[in-house]
């Protein structure tokens, strides 16, 4: 069964050496991306709402898809359905069952299972459904949570694009 899980393998063509082998130059190049959009993500946050912590799994998020892009875990497919999945899942728990430890641990046991049965497994997802399982508040952290899910997977294509132009440019 392990060997069909595509989230837990690197993506079909990806040339995962040059990941390994960049210089500090290289790494700050590629760390740029990330560091903009989770500034961004934060900053649109601030505007819209004061539930700071709801999105906080998108800065590690963030962080895996700058340490390895061409991974299945970092796809956006992965991340879009995990991360929105796990959403959903805190915040329902939260309507029924108010912002507690079962509320909680509900929510992170379902969106774990979920995970892995659809083979999406991020794990900042996670994060996200303990967060929207404490404190969800309203249908509108949902929502702005789809906006900045939507911006920080535009990081995935833009970390791509860094490895290639790395791998353009080395070369």
């Amino acid at each position: 069964m392990s060997e069909k899980r595509s989230s837990l393998k690197p993506l079909p063509g990806a040339n995962r050496q040059l990941r390994r082998r960049l210089d500090w130059k290289g790494e700050i190049a590629l760390a740029t991306a990330p560091t903009a959009v989770v500034l961004l993500v934060m900053y649109f946050v601030e505007a819209l709402t004061q539930q700071r912590l709801l999105f906080a799994s998108l800065a590690s998020s963030a962080f895996l898809i700058y340490l390895d892009p061409q991974h299945g875990t970092n796809a956006i497919r992965t991340l879009i359905i995990a991360q929105m999945m796990a959403a959903g899942i805190g915040f329902s728990t939260y309507i029924f069952f108010g912002g507690g430890y079962i509320s909680g641990g509900l929510a992170m046991v379902t969106a774990i299972f979920l995970m892995i049965f659809l083979d999406v497994m991020h794990p900042p997802a996670v994060a996200t459904s303990l967060s929207f399982a404490l404190k969800a508040n309203n249908v509108n952290n949902l929502v702005l949570f789809a906006w900045a899910l939507a911006i920080t997977s535009i990081l995935v294509g833009l970390e791509r694009y860094a490895l290639w132009l790395l791998a353009h440019y080395r070369d």
